[in-house]
């Protein structure tokens, strides 16, 4: 049976994929967190969503995440262990798939007001968890704490994606596309 209780951060601490523990306040939780956060935001989207085109994408960014939460949980002296799990052709797959969306849905040069539908609702609210991980990954970066911009770059686009995909989703349904101008 899998373990889930571990008791290992019961004193406020939490491992790495490598040598050392810190205190689950510290930047780098912070950002596994809230990309965890985003799982389970695009869980509830694709468990809502009645469009199997968004389902895939879907899935497909889930898997993607949980890369880049290997890359942001692994200690530079275990780095050379997992390689590089998140490459410039992720970052490259979501700038196709973003043209490939807004090919066939247009986007409103306006603010778009989330809630036309729950899936796209969903997709919304993870791309706003996405933006905020993507501010604790660039301060990683800033701080030293990891290497490589490919985390920033992939939840930049990432986030691109999933507000095309929301437009997309509500589309689908045969739902306008509410916009505050």
């Amino acid at each position: 049976m899998a373990r889930v209780t571990t008791r290992s951060g019961d004193d406020g601490y939490t491992g790495l994929l490598g040598a050392g523990r810190v205190p689950k306040y510290h930047p780098r939780p912070e950002a596994l967190g809230t990309v965890d956060e985003a799982t389970s935001a695009l869980g509830l989207a694709r468990a809502q969503s009645p469009t199997p085109r968004v389902r895939e994408v879907v899935l497909r960014l889930q898997r993607e995440l949980y890369l880049l939460m290997a890359e942001l949980a692994t200690t530079a002296d275990a780095r050379e262990k997992i390689g590089q799990p998140l490459t410039p052709e992720h970052v490259a797959g979501l700038e196709r798939l973003a043209d490939e969306l807004k090919a066939e849905v247009a986007i409103p040069p306006a603010f778009v007001v989330p809630g036309a539908t729950v899936s796209s609702a969903a997709l919304d609210l993870a791309r706003a968890i996405v933006r905020r991980a993507e501010r604790h990954v660039v301060r990683l970066l800033h701080e030293g704490e990891i290497e490589g911009w490919e985390t920033a770059r992939y939840l930049n686009r990432c986030s691109d994606v999933l507000h095309i995909l929301a437009r997309y989703d509500e589309v689908s349904q045969g739902v306008d596309i509410q916009t505050q101008g």
